[in-house]
């Protein structure tokens, strides 16, 4: 299947995704801590709806101690320290009622610890490394897709039974080339290319975590918001795993 041929049989998908890239690129010419933190904060509370379906849980107020955390995280220094903080408080009250329900924790340890991570990494970092891990999830996601697409054969994973070694080996190869190009602009060749290399890799576990969780919950989108692409978790599945490493890799270097 050629280039053309795939773009055809995608037209949808890839039209969405330019949508999404424009609303992407607007928030990072505007540049603004409240724009970045509601825009965020929306995909958060989508995600967390999303992710409530798949645990299978129908707790509404989770949703309250959701938006409470959000709300913190624009005013407390370190945002991705507070879902510990909203873990301990909840076993501590599970405990006391002895009615613990782990199913109830799922949602905060995913995708509420990743989101923190996101904003943590636009406040304490800026919106360039922000970009840069947009760049690297990105790009190994669509180069993962083609190049899987084009010459894929060796099966990859059962949990996701579409993709291939080649297409993850070249969307990392091609990421991380990208990436590195976006690296430079504040770090050493040796850690844009570090860096973007294991972001890259963490995406592409990040991806087959939450085809996991789908096929667990016997759906094949988390959700339909988005035409040709699914639900906010299918969008940020990459950048969940890939943001908590580049938080760690940076914050080690500073």
């Amino acid at each position: 299947m050629n280039i053309k041929e795939i773009y055809n049989a995608n037209k949808q998908r890839v039209l969405t995704g330019l949508a999404l890239l424009g609303v992407a690129v607007l928030t990072a010419v505007m540049d603004s801590l409240f724009i970045t933190w509601a825009i965020l904060g929306i995909a958060y509370i989508c995600a967390f709806h999303e992710a409530m379906k798949l645990f299978g849980e129908k707790d509404n107020k989770l949703y309250v101690y959701a938006i409470l955390v959000w709300i913190a995280a624009a005013f407390y220094p370190y945002p991705e320290g507070l879902i510990f903080v909203v873990l301990i408080i909840a076993t501590a009250v599970m405990a006391h009622k002895k009615e613990v329900n782990y199913r109830a924790l799922a949602p905060f340890f995913y995708p509420s610890i990743s989101m923190l991570f996101l904003f943590t990494l636009y406040k304490d970092f800026g919106m360039s490394n922000l970009i840069w891990l947009v760049v690297v999830v990105a790009s190994t996601d669509t180069a993962a897709y083609f190049v899987g697409k084009s010459i894929g054969k060796t099966p990859f994973s059962p949990t996701s039974p579409n993709k291939t070694w080649e297409g993850v080996v070249g969307g990392i190869l091609i990421a991380t080339i990208a990436g590195t190009f976006i690296g430079l602009m504040h770090y050493s060749l040796l850690i844009a290319i570090a860096t973007s290399f294991l972001v890259s890799t963490a995406s592409v576990w990040g991806d087959l975590f939450e085809s996991y969780l789908k096929r667990e919950a016997g759906v094949k989108d988390s959700g339909t918001i988005f035409p040709g692409h699914g639900g906010f978790l299918d969008r940020l599945d990459g950048y969940l795993f890939g943001v908590v490493i580049m938080v760690f890799v940076l914050r080690g270097i500073a």
